[in-house]
């Protein structure tokens, strides 16, 4: 072996045994063709913005929000395209029915845990409705989503307050994405490792628009683990109907698809179904209790909705058919890549009743992958 490339696989196992929250990209693992964005993030996409709670107290609070916000300003009063995608339909995603009736997001989207979905749509209203021009709003359409962290969460106690929603909305930025055990991902786990909050970005040569695709997720739900087509679970001898594992394996995954090219709800929702691709490739089943949604918006301004106008028609400029493959695709290799990033960043939690989720052992993927060749630095 020549110095140069010893060299780089130092580097690798350097990185892979003393950062956890190294990147895949890191570490030399490029999934998929298609670029990445500045920050290889939701937040490539102008304009969005993330923002965090984390809450961790004793031995048994791990839990969160994670707000994502598809522009400054007041979206209820200029609502963007959006669009709901239901892979697996077992869980609670509040104002999905109003998005998929008329085609627009109106609130922030917000992730936490099941129980506290009630506390979450309170705090969006309670956002909504002081909001400056919001003086005569009666009605709004709240979108929370949520997966189930009662593994290592104490969930019953709902200690999720409605401080902490407003929290994670009021600090969300437009910069880099804090990934794995933080916000919405403090509690959950993947592949029956620490999974969490992971996000990725692909943006497209300027001859195909030069539109960015951004994927923002909560990971908690099993299968069998694959890192860029590499059998990563079956290597490491953990993965779902293992010697009939009891362990529970239902959960959930929520996907937040974000996109600056001109796609009206139509579009959106196939950019969505596209999205649900990602997650398989990374060896997802959607299993009978797990709650896989996608949700998907275009943060395009001229494409916004006024919620109160004088006009009765509204034009609009619109990405024919055949121009959206290239963002199909583009939403595939983002939501793969967001769901590895949770995993990657993700720290060994210990939890209520004492349950432990290990963190994803990267030194031993990075093995793995080097074994397949899917190692390129």
């Amino acid at each position: 072996m020549n110095r140069l490339l010893l060299f780089s696989f130092s580097i690798i196992f350097f990185l892979a045994a003393n950062s956890q929250s190294a990147r895949p990209r890191d570490l030399g693992i490029s999934i998929g063709v298609l670029p990445t964005g500045k920050l290889n993030a939701i937040t490539d996409v102008s304009g969005v913005k993330v923002g965090h709670t984390t809450l961790i107290s004793g031995e048994n609070i791990r839990t969160g929000v994670t707000a994502i916000l598809p522009f400054a300003g007041n979206i209820f009063q200029q609502k963007v395209p959006a669009a709901v995608f239901v892979g697996n339909g077992f869980g609670k995603l509040a104002g999905s029915t109003q998005v998929m009736e008329l085609g627009t997001l109106e609130s922030p989207v917000i992730l936490t845990n099941t129980l506290s979905v009630a506390t979450a749509i309170e705090a969006v209203i309670d956002y909504t409705l002081q909001q400056q021009g919001n003086e005569k709003v009666y009605s709004v359409n709240a979108v929370v989503g949520e997966t189930n962290d009662s593994y290592l969460n104490d969930i019953r106690g709902r200690h999720v307050q409605k401080a902490d929603v407003l929290r994670a909305i009021e600090q969300a930025g437009d910069g880099a994405v804090a990934e794995g055990s933080v916000g919405a991902g403090t509690g959950t786990v993947c592949f029956q490792f620490k999974g969490g909050i992971g996000t990725a970005s692909r943006k497209l040569p300027e001859s195909m628009g030069g539109y960015t695709v951004g994927v923002l997720v909560q990971t908690n739900f099993g299968g069998v683990l694959q890192v860029d087509g590499v059998p990563v679970g079956k290597e490491l001898n953990q993965y779902y109907l293992r010697d009939q594992l009891t362990k529970k394996e239902d959960g959930s995954c929520m996907i937040v698809v974000a996109t600056d090219a001109p796609l009206d709800s139509r579009n959106l929702g196939r950019l969505a179904k596209r999205a649900f691709m990602g997650l398989a490739k990374t060896g997802g089943i959607a299993h009978n209790g797990s709650g896989d949604y996608v949700i998907a918006f275009s943060t395009d301004s001229t494409l916004r909705v006024p919620h109160n106008s004088k006009e009765k028609k509204q034009t609009l400029s619109l990405l024919t058919n055949d121009a959206v493959s290239p963002l199909f695709m583009a939403a595939i290799e983002a939501t793969e890549e967001a769901i590895i990033n949770s995993l990657f960043a993700a720290t060994t939690t210990k939890g209520i009743d004492g349950h432990t989720a290990e963190a994803l052992p990267i030194g031993k993927v990075i093995a793995i992958l080097k074994k397949y060749n899917r190692i390129f630095l």
